[in-house]
């Protein structure tokens, strides 16, 4: 069979004429050229990292700890600057030697980003205020931050619980309405660092459901191996600061020589369904 003419390979869709129509292929959700990061102190968290996660790919983000998981999520919307390489989303370039300006309070609408511990997110009196905080923040009309409010809350399974200080809710509670509060921004990816850490075996059955009844781009570091399973159809190991390992989840969760090489064990009895 002759290979296919090299607009169609790009996804471009031609009229009845034959004539390709205009509208470009949508940018990378994520895209990350020779990404290198060193803390203050000298350490050298990243090493060269490239990577490129289209608009509505699933990925979990593997490795060790200490291996540049969290560093390479806060790269994601700007919080840390890179020492070397360029960054981009939906894109938008966070950083790079290109000279562009930088819109990081647009960069921060479009990628939301869960951090581990919930507490870190949630500082207002009231679940409420907490998801209300970003929308009011993009000023917002009254009535277009209260539809999204609601729109977040239900996301997450918490309709009814805005008036709830945060400080008595559940950690998996915590969890979900810091969530909300990020998709109050209507990301068009969201990053979560470690979303099943310090969740109770129910908490992380919901939290997944919920994850996956989402629309979003998602990138997701974890250890927990059975979840970067059941949530994302790319794997990529990162040790030591550099990629060592990219494909489908399967694959890489497979190949056991590959998971010991790099500390990652998937727990004892786990048998994979494949997708």
């Amino acid at each position: 069979m002759s290979e296919a003419p090299s607009e169609a390979r790009g996804g471009t869709r031609g009229d009845a004429s034959g004539n390709a129509s205009a509208r470009p292929p949508a940018p990378p959700a994520i895209e990350l050229t020779g990404l290198s990061y060193s803390y203050p102190d000298g350490h050298r968290a990243l090493r060269g990292i490239t990577l490129r996660v289209a608009a509505g790919e699933r990925v979990a983000i593997l490795g060790p700890n200490g291996a540049g998981k969290s560093t390479l999520c806060l790269h994601l919307n700007g919080i840390l600057e890179a020492t070397d390489g360029t960054v981009s989303v939906c894109g938008l370039p966070i950083a790079g030697a290109d000279g562009r300006v930088k819109d990081i309070k647009e960069v921060r609408r479009r990628v939301g980003v869960v951090f581990q511990d919930p507490d870190d997110m949630l500082f207002m009196p009231t679940v409420e205020a907490d998801v209300a905080f970003g929308p009011s923040n993009l000023n917002l009309p009254e009535d277009e931050v209260r539809k999204r409010v609601e729109r977040a809350l239900g996301a997450v399974g918490m309709e009814g619980m805005g008036e709830r200080s945060p400080h008595h809710l559940s950690f998996g509670q915590k969890k979900r309405a810091a969530t909300a509060a990020v998709l109050s921004m209507e990301p068009e990816v969201l990053v979560l660092d470690e979303p099943s850490s310090s969740l109770d075996p129910r908490g992380r059955r919901e939290f997944g459901e919920l994850l996956a009844g989402l629309d979003q781009t998602i990138v997701m570091t974890t250890h927990d191996l059975p979840y970067a399973h059941e949530l994302c159809e790319r794997a990529v190991i990162l040790d030591g600061g550099r990629i060592t390992a990219d494909g489908p989840t399967d694959e890489i969760l497979g190949d056991a020589g590959l998971l010991a090489a790099h500390d990652l064990e998937l727990p004892h009895g786990f048998v994979m369904d494949h997708h």
